[in-house]
């Protein structure tokens, strides 16, 4: 589909998941790029409405600005498709199938590409000697990453250093979910690549003040996290990021944009997860990429916008 085709826009944004106020803050900065780039922009909140009243008669394109459950995870575009409306980003299947962390992992591996090593337990069949027994089989040390098999934005995550910490957080977490990743920690240089329309962009290096890159140093400025643009790596080792990010992208037949964190550590690239839906604010990493490379944020929205359609 051509820019003509395309007039007007419904951003698609908010929705009930943990990411919510992130989600409204994407939905914002694309609208305002969308208007600068003279679209027709209206917005849908699915927590205000449900998906169903999206009235197709009235847009062209769907833009989707959700991140989390619901919006990340294939249910938000099995409505689109239902719809028959043109949307942005990756389709149904590899939504879901990028959202599930166990499902990702499979993939990835299947494809040659490096992970950590983890496993997962589902809450009812959680007890201690279960957890010693899956360390010991698949052989994890401490530090160890507890993860939800399928939030987004590092919620829920939890890094422990022994056994009566993991225990603790892992009844904690069992509160809030059904089944969790347990994964060994991976030291070494936080590597963050992007993918837009099957073409690798760029990497980016993140150095976190806080233990890690939770929530808080994702999405507020008093955290502080260094951004180093382009990452700092050899130019061979920086190829090969961007060489596996776009091999992950493919790997999960994703569409639009996507974002690959990676771990470098003694020589080799750790694929962590996969984003179909990454962030769109100010301190996002994908036009913070794209800036460095030439791409101005409304160019880069309009990329996205026009590479949207149905049956993704």
């Amino acid at each position: 589909m051509n820019k003509k085709k395309f007039k007007k826009v419904l951003v698609v944004l908010g929705g009930t998941s943990g990411e919510r106020s992130v989600s409204i803050d994407t939905g914002r900065a694309c609208m305002k790029a969308l208007k600068k780039k003279k679209y027709i922009v209206s917005t849908f909140d699915p927590k205000i409405k449900n998906f169903n009243l999206i009235d197709k008669n009235k847009i062209d394109v769907i833009f989707n600005a959700l991140h989390g459950k619901d919006g990340e995870d294939g249910v938000a575009q099995s409505y689109f498709e239902y719809l028959a409306v043109p949307y942005t980003h990756s389709g149904v299947v590899s939504s879901h199938n990028a959202m599930n962390k166990l499902i990702s992992k499979k993939i990835f591996i299947k494809n040659k590409i490096l992970t950590p090593k983890y496993f997962s337990v589902k809450k009812n069949n959680f007890n201690t000697k279960t957890l010693k027994t899956c360390i010991k089989k698949k052989k994890i040390g401490f530090p160890i990453v507890i993860k939800p098999i399928n939030e987004g934005s590092s919620l829920g995550v939890k890094i422990v250093k022994n056994l009566k910490q993991l225990k603790i957080s892992t009844k904690i977490l069992f509160k809030h979910y059904n089944e969790l990743l347990f994964e060994q920690y991976v030291g070494g240089q936080e590597i963050q690549a992007a993918v837009i329309n099957n073409t690798s962009l760029g990497a980016i290096e993140l150095i976190p003040k806080r233990f890690f890159y939770d929530y808080k140093a994702k999405y507020t400025k008093s955290a502080k996290t260094k951004h180093i643009m382009p990452a700092r790596l050899k130019k061979k080792n920086y190829s090969e990021v961007l060489r596996l990010a776009l091999k992950a992208h493919k790997a999960l037949k994703c569409r639009g944009v996507t974002r690959a964190d990676f771990k470098y550590f003694k020589n080799k690239f750790y694929l962590l997860e996969i984003n179909t839906q990454p962030g769109m604010t100010s301190l996002s990493l994908v036009p913070e990429i794209a800036n460095h490379y030439g791409i101005s944020f409304p160019n880069l929205i309009e990329k996205i916008l026009l590479d949207a359609g149905i049956n993704r």
